[in-house]
């Protein structure tokens, strides 16, 4: 008796070794930071719809006339507001295809309107302005780089699930399937709006 309980013994940290080896803690792990990650896209993205707004707003003040491009902003933002990805849709691609395009909208249409500004001189030098300005760039950079660490954590987490020996694990224990990356939907869509007007309407993006 005390001859199999020493053989259990001796067996059991081989097993989880082996256990280990077999992606029992990669694939759980390299999912968690992909999630984790993309919950940074989304609080940036977020961060974005807080801001416009306030921006609206302002803008709205000194361009009553530019009523259309206004309304499509704000209809844009509601719609990127109503489009939501849990962690659990990441590996649904026409769910993160939806997110995708309503974002794309948004800064397609952000981008029309920052470009209307440069026919209003008292606006682009109004205080409030400028201040908005500031965070909207601030926030666009920050969503670049939280895209490109949520693209790079589920490249990883990709890579790790169909690797020998964690794709073992991955398919016996957690059935896992890849998850989306996150793309450009529309031409420059990956790029943050131009908010530096000091160039002349060039500088925004269109």
């Amino acid at each position: 008796m005390n001859s199999k309980r020493l053989a259990l013994a001796m067996l059991t940290p081989v097993a989880a070794v082996s256990l280990a080896g077999c992606g029992i803690n990669s694939v759980p792990t390299a999912e968690e930071n992909a999630k984790a990650k993309w919950a940074n896209v989304q609080a940036d993205y977020q961060r974005r719809a807080d801001l416009i707004p306030n921006l609206v707003e302002t803008v709205k003040g000194y361009a009553k006339q530019e009523s259309t491009v206004l309304t499509q902003v704000v209809e844009a933002r509601a719609k990127a507001t109503s489009v939501q990805v849990s962690a659990s849709d990441l590996e649904d691609p026409a769910k993160v295809a939806q997110f995708q395009q309503a974002q794309g909208a948004l800064s397609q249409s952000l981008g029309r309107l920052l470009a209307t500004v440069e026919a209003y001189p008292d606006l682009k030098s109004n205080q409030n302005f400028l201040a908005l300005q500031s965070q909207l760039e601030g926030t666009e950079n920050r969503i670049n780089v939280s895209i490109k660490d949520y693209n790079e954590a589920v490249q990883a987490y990709n890579t790790t699930i169909r690797t020998f020996p964690d794709a073992i694990g991955a398919k016996v224990f957690y059935g896992a399937k890849p998850m989306v990356t996150y793309q450009a939907t529309a031409p420059n869509a990956d790029r943050a709006p131009t908010v530096n007007f000091d160039t002349g309407p060039a500088a925004a993006t269109k």
